[in-house]
């Protein structure tokens, strides 16, 4: 499979109702945007992560003292490792996330350092040995998340679990005066969809960075930064 520009693939139809219940349609898709971003050629994907990478330090957010949870990749994700040294040079206290309960969906944030112990969960993704010190999203001042596809208004397709859906859901508390935290979706540029169906359960992304720039959901064009 060839990797196209952002919104080739059409987001079909779905029940607004059914969050742990996707349609064969669904799964296909996001079987279909896998593939896409796994078939990047791995120069192109090493330059695409620099500039994401690039991109996400310039918009300022890992400032001294902050609270900044990122992921640890599954294969075919944007690799956003190299930024979390960036991040604890400039002073961010780091987290990734550490799964609490599967039976639940449940993860929290736990605190993490490259020499630290780890495990590897269920779904052989690394993750903090302990649940010491863990925080749930609302104690974060930024979480940098991965995505299966996005669109242009900041809805975002995930792998279905729903534990980002659990983990984020305060953030649809409309009451808030300040919804922490701070959502910075990434992805690379091919993995832009026309539109994706929000349902209600969805916590829509404030940001989402591309190898091409910063995506302001609400506004267009891309709000592209210098390369």
């Amino acid at each position: 499979m060839t990797a196209q520009a952002g919104g080739a693939i059409p987001f079909p139809s779905r029940p607004a109702d059914r969050m742990a219940q996707p349609t064969a349609e669904v799964r296909a898709l996001r079987r279909r945007l896998r593939e896409l971003r796994v078939s990047l050629a791995p120069a192109t994907r090493a330059a695409a992560e620099h500039a994401i990478c690039r991109h996400l330090v310039r918009l300022g957010v890992f400032r001294s003292g902050a609270h900044v949870a990122f992921y640890l990749p599954m294969p075919g994700e944007v690799d956003v490792r190299p930024c979390l040294e960036v991040a604890r040079r400039h002073g961010s206290r780091l987290y990734v996330p550490r799964i609490v309960s599967r039976r639940r969906r449940q993860m929290l944030f736990a605190p993490w350092t490259e020499g630290g112990a780890h495990r590897t969960n269920a779904f052989g993704i690394v993750e903090p040995g302990s649940a010491a010190g863990a925080r749930p999203a609302v104690g974060l001042d930024v979480v940098v998340l991965p995505l299966v596809g996005f669109d242009a208004a900041g809805n975002r397709l995930g792998m279905g679990a729903g534990y980002y859906d659990r983990a984020l859901r305060r953030r649809l508390d409309r009451s808030a005066a300040w919804r922490r935290p701070r959502l910075i979706g990434v992805a690379y540029a091919c993995q832009q969809l026309p539109m994706i169906p929000a349902s209600p359960w969805d916590v829509p992304l404030d940001l989402v960075v591309t190898e091409r720039g910063v995506i302001v959901p609400g506004r267009t064009p891309i709000e592209r930064t210098e390369q």
